[in-house]
């Protein structure tokens, strides 16, 4: 039981990580923006560092969430399968929804990776 804490423990701190790390990456590349750089211009180490860590972060996080889901609602698609056999068409659609969701935050990591 404590193995499962620290592990909840750990997850929570990295969401409250990513969480403050995204906003400060989107705020010192609209800053450098907003004092005339161009998207292309060289930036300080510092603001790509953030910039890159919280999309790490982001990507990560969201491929965590879609990996969960997948576990949770391929076990239950599989269950509902052994059961009827028919319900494993419309199962495996939900699973390729709980996939879309690494794809949303790759998605995200790309828009924010074009800040540098």
């Amino acid at each position: 039981m404590v193995g499962k804490r620290k592990g909840w423990a750990t997850l929570a701190v990295v969401i409250v990580l990513a969480a403050f790390l995204a906003p400060m990456a989107i705020a010192a590349a609209e800053n450098a923006m907003a004092a005339g750089g161009a998207p292309g211009e060289k930036r300080a180490s510092n603001e790509v560092m953030a910039i890159v860590i919280s999309t790490a972060f982001v990507v990560g996080m969201a491929c965590l969430a879609a990996g969960y889901a997948v576990a949770r609602v391929g076990a239950a698609a599989l269950g509902a399968a052994s059961e009827r056999p028919e319900m494993l068409g419309r199962s495996l659609i939900l699973v390729g929804l709980a996939e879309g969701i690494a794809i949303y935050g790759l998605i995200i990591g790309i828009m924010m990776l074009r800040l540098m």
